[in-house]
């Protein structure tokens, strides 16, 4: 009788197997695709391939190039989304907003030009050096 059975779910288990591999194999790519620039992040959550569905969020984000845990965690706890969700199962309102989030771009820090009112001129690098070394 356990012949029989074991005939029944070998095949079975081998299919669980296979799928396993290449849902394996697709991740894979899909982190090295991340880290090189291909796709982002942003992308895989508004439109979650079925390979990512059952991925956290979390590692989704470390396979960004500069992401480690630090970075990780601050950033779902500010977007009051779980280190372990599945991005499978974001509401649509979660994935706009980490997708968003995710395609901003830090502002770029002007430069701060001096001060300067009409008719004034600017002051000579010497008079700057001295004003430095006074202080």
């Amino acid at each position: 009788m356990t012949d029989t059975l074991e005939m029944r779910t070998d095949p079975q288990r081998l299919r669980a197997l296979e799928h396993a591999n290449t849902i394996r194999l697709a991740r894979a790519e899909l982190k090295r695709r991340i880290a090189a620039g291909g796709v982002s992040a942003a992308d895989v959550i508004l439109d979650c391939p079925e390979a990512a569905a059952r991925w956290t969020v979390a590692e989704l984000l470390l396979s960004q190039p500069r992401w480690g845990n630090t970075r990780a965690r601050k950033f779902l706890e500010r977007n009051g989304v779980s280190e372990i969700k599945p991005i499978g199962s974001l509401t649509e309102r979660q994935r706009r907003l980490l997708a968003e989030q995710l395609s901003k771009r830090p502002p770029a820090t002007p430069t701060p030009e001096p001060a300067q009112s009409e008719g004034q001129p600017l002051p000579s690098p010497a008079h700057a050096a001295r004003s430095l070394v006074c202080a």
